[in-house]
């Protein structure tokens, strides 16, 4: 049995390594889990929990910045996204729940090639402009150079949990990148039907 155990975090949010995540500490098991996390410096993992089911892929998660402390214990925290892990075993002997984690890293491969990363960058260009107002991502684009560009592309997008999900255990970032680039494709298209649709019932109402 492992002699340490990783703290578990389950929210409705999928972590990217390198992303940063703001948070607010409200619950008494996780002020202690925060608390016993900033003595020890620990990471703590975050998994995606919905509806009583826990995913058995997560991110570990890094304390950058406690923002702001209450009086009753509650906190306002920044973390950032560190290493991607499986669940192997669950414990419950804390009132958080804990697991004992596999850590694992992207599989030693070619990287995707320049022009796949032009046209990855390319298409998160054309989706942001697309967005409605309000919408936008709000971040500038990656660099083209970055080891995991597909990671920093998709945590700027305002992309459904399940996509999110999908991309955290794959261990090629080739595969990453094709899944990003086939999910703004669709989501481009999706946009510019609904810009067009939008702007032929204006024209109608406008000539009644």
């Amino acid at each position: 049995m492992a002699e340490w155990f990783l703290p578990l975090f389950p929210l409705k949010v999928v972590l990217f390594p390198r992303a940063d995540l703001a948070l607010h500490i409200f619950e008494e098991r996780y002020k202690q889990m925060i608390g016993e996390c900033l003595e020890h410096r620990w990471e703590f993992g975050i998994v995606l929990g919905e509806d009583s089911s826990l995913s058995s892929i997560g991110c570990t998660a890094s304390i950058t910045r406690v923002v702001k402390k209450y009086d009753d214990g509650r906190m306002d925290i920044l973390v950032r996204g560190q290493r991607r892990f499986e669940v192997l075993h669950l414990d419950q002997e804390k009132p958080y729940l804990r697991c004992e984690a596999q850590f694992f890293d992207d599989e030693a491969a070619d990287p995707p090639s320049e022009d796949a990363r032009r046209q990855v960058l390319d298409l998160y260009s054309q989706f942001v402009e697309k967005l409605p107002a309000g919408q936008d991502a709000g971040e500038a684009p990656p660099a083209i150079g970055d080891p995991q560009l597909s990671f920093q592309i998709a945590g700027r997008l305002p992309a459904d949990l399940s996509f999110r999900q999908s991309l955290l255990p794959l261990r090629s970032e080739n595969e990453r990148v094709r899944r990003v680039t086939s999910y703004l494709q669709k989501m481009t298209m999706h946009l510019t039907a609904t810009a067009q649709t939008r702007a032929r019932a204006g024209a109608n109402g406008r000539g009644r």
